[in-house]
């Protein structure tokens, strides 16, 4: 039985694939734009190639069963936006039409979209199910998020019309280790690089990449067509997470808070506050904008239906700023060699991989 994935070489895509391979599963097939030796070395079959291509994709689908189609890219620049809409919705839209058309009986098709499509809310009373309406009007100016509801709507569109048994899980903010590429680690990374200005009034929710990971996994065993799996393991107030963040890394969070009314203006106008009054640290006006709402969800679906029971949300945190700290090229300059981490924390071709790109940049 031949499993595809897209995206196989981002933070989910490698964790998925380790589970996998864990789990005994080897007939393993990934679409990427460029070769992948760390993939080759774990037997996993590597097709080059874009999710924008048809002839590409033809070649990645044919004789699979399973799909995991995790390939996406997380960019808050409103001038990117025609590039999310083309990887997330095009590329979606491409991908399931080579599948229905695939001569192939599919088994499942688990898609990687996120909390965001439903998870956000102006009130720390908003909470979200997977029942929720899409939150259209409030990311209509987050480029990520929007694509991301048009890319649901896609595989909506797909099982209602075409009956292909699409699963779509909405993991929260991935946290956790091996996340080479600073892809969703980004905030943590600032945090402990003391380059969090201040405290905004919003609210934020995370998850284990491992245990979203094992849930996809499980999704593709037992979800039902159709359905749709929040995956958050716990909802916080800003200050709690920083607090959390400090208690984890001995990191001192920011006391200071961010005016709700600074943190409300249109990106235009905060350019020119920040021109004025001076830098907000490294935060984008995009990010500040959505650091004031309230990313709150409710798991409820996937716990019940998939068993799933994400593990402790310190343990996560310490996890995550144990990687950083032991493979992020700017801590590694600033304290030295480090040892490679603790291999149950971080599997052992990222931590090969973290070491070469400390040989490349000089630092032993």
């Amino acid at each position: 039985m031949t499993t595809l994935i897209t995206g196989g070489t981002g933070f989910l895509g490698r964790h998925i694939i380790d589970q996998l391979i864990a789990d005994g599963d080897t007939d393993l097939r990934v679409l990427t734009r460029s070769a992948s030796p760390e993939l080759d070395e774990l037997g996993v079959e590597v097709i080059e190639g874009s999710l924008l291509d048809r002839a590409d994709l033809e070649r990645a689908a044919k004789g699979v069963e399973r799909v995991y189609h995790l390939a996406g890219c997380v960019e808050r620049d409103r001038k990117k936006a025609h590039l999310m809409y083309e990887l997330h919705v095009d590329g979606t839209r491409l991908l399931l039409d080579v599948l229905n058309e695939s001569s192939t009986e599919l088994e499942k098709i688990v898609v990687a979209s996120t909390s965001g499509t439903v998870g956000v809310g102006t009130s720390p009373d908003f909470m979200a199910t997977d029942d929720s309406p899409h939150a259209e009007s409030i990311v209509r100016d987050w480029p990520y998020y929007l694509s991301k509801i048009y890319a649901e709507r896609v595989c909506a569109e797909y099982v209602d019309e075409y009956d292909l048994p699409v699963v779509q899980m909405r993991p929260t903010l991935l946290l956790g280790p091996g996340d080479v590429r600073e892809s969703s680690t980004g905030d943590v990374v600032l945090f402990l690089k003391r380059r969090i200005p201040g405290v905004i009034d919003g609210g934020v929710s995370f998850v284990d990449v491992r245990d979203t990971a094992q849930a996809f996994i499980t999704a593709m065993e037992r979800a039902d067509s159709g359905e749709t799996y929040l995956l958050g393991a716990i909802n916080l107030p800003m200050r709690a997470f920083l607090e959390r963040l400090e208690a984890a890394s001995g990191v001192p969070a920011p006391k200071a808070s961010i005016p709700d009314t600074f943190a409300r203006l249109g990106s235009g106008l905060l350019n020119a506050v920040t021109n004025i009054a001076g830098n907000i640290g490294d935060l984008d006006p995009v990010s500040l904008e959505m650091a004031r709402h309230y990313w709150y969800i409710d798991s409820s679906r996937a716990e019940e239906k998939l068993d799933w029971n994400p593990r402790d949300p310190n343990i996560t945190l310490r996890d995550t700023i144990t990687w950083i700290r032991e493979n992020h090229p700017d801590f590694v300059e600033e304290r030295g060699p480090r040892p490679d981490p603790p291999p149950e924390l971080v599997p052992k071709e990222t931590v090969e991989f973290a070491r070469k790109l400390r040989n490349e940049s000089g630092t032993n």
